[in-house]
């Protein structure tokens, strides 16, 4: 199979994995490389994924909880296709992720353990490369040479995680949230350059704890950089980092002195084990903290593609 759409296929995974990494811890936090690589139209996949994150890492910081201990196991399953739009190449993802949480914490002078396991709220995402997308099909993909991509995507997360108002803790967040962001990729012969800016912004949840409270969210800006050195053909490992800033919150018209601005750091490995199979593992950490991210995640997942 030519390199081009190899790479093509390696490409769908990143998105689908970064994807299924985050679903079920903060969405700022997302780490997710060549998310904007070039790939022709017709491609499908399926995949699985699980992961694992220990310390300060499903607690809102805007809940009155002090020294969090957490640890959060996820399970997701995803499909997606890229297709023409407009005459540029588009690709459109879906996540369904399932969490189990466990977690201790104090509030005020009383110490407590928590159990908390449903469904996260799922992902969509389309994105669409402009700059250097040109919709191509799979015999013209491989013959046309690599170039610099401009793209954009939009993410929603809509509210159809488990929530229960009378409880502190819970999986999904009783509201919608929405990403937005352009993402820029440079090749250079084995070395792979990515930069994206973007921001989340949330609806009302307008059921907080105890039940009746109203919470608001100001937007948070994140920005992503990953360094990727390709040794051959869908094997590639990459350095990841990401730095947010914003959501402070607001409570009953109270604000909460909970403004994030953090950054994370991480490193992702790909490899191909079938024609139509890869693996991938991730692993991030918090590098600064301010509120809400002093944790670390360590995910796999494993995808099938294959071409329309």
């Amino acid at each position: 199979m030519n390199d081009q759409l190899i790479r093509a296929r390696t490409a769908t995974l990143c998105v689908l994995l970064g994807m299924l990494g985050s679903a079920a811890t903060v969405a700022a936090q997302d780490l997710e490389p060549r998310a904007y690589a070039a790939s022709p139209v017709g491609v499908r996949f399926v995949g699985l994924a699980a992961g694992r994150s220990t310390g300060d890492v499903v607690v809102d910081p805007s809940l009155p909880i002090d020294d969090v201990s957490a640890t959060v196991g996820s399970v997701a399953a995803a499909a997606g296709t890229t297709f023409g739009l407009f005459g540029r190449t588009a690709l459109l993802v879906a996540a369904f992720p399932y969490a189990r949480a466990s977690v201790s914490g104090r509030i005020g002078e009383t110490s407590g353990h928590v159990v908390r396991a449903g469904f996260a709220d799922p992902r969509v995402r389309l994105s669409v490369n402009l700059l250097g997308g040109r919709a191509l099909t799979p015999a013209e993909f491989a013959k046309t040479p690599r170039s610099t991509i401009v793209g954009v995507s939009v993410v929603v997360a809509p509210d159809l995680g488990t929530y229960d108002r009378t409880r502190l803790i819970n999986i999904g967040a009783n509201r919608w949230s929405f990403k937005t962001e352009v993402g820029a990729s440079w090749v250079f012969d084995k070395w792979t350059l990515e930069t994206y800016a973007g921001a989340w912004t949330f609806t009302t949840n307008d059921e907080f704890y105890t039940g009746s409270a109203v919470r608001t969210q100001e937007p948070i800006v994140a920005l992503q950089a990953h360094l990727g050195y390709t040794m051959k053909p869908r094997l590639w490992l990459a350095f990841d980092a990401t730095w947010y800033s914003g959501g402070a919150t607001t409570v009953d018209g109270v604000a909460k002195r909970d403004l994030q601005r953090n950054s994370r750091v991480g490193g992702t490995f790909s490899l191909p084990i079938a024609r139509q199979h890869a693996i991938k593992v991730s692993a991030s950490a918090g590098a600064t903290t301010r509120s809400g991210s002093d944790f670390k995640t360590l995910a796999a997942a494993w995808q099938m593609t294959w071409m329309r």
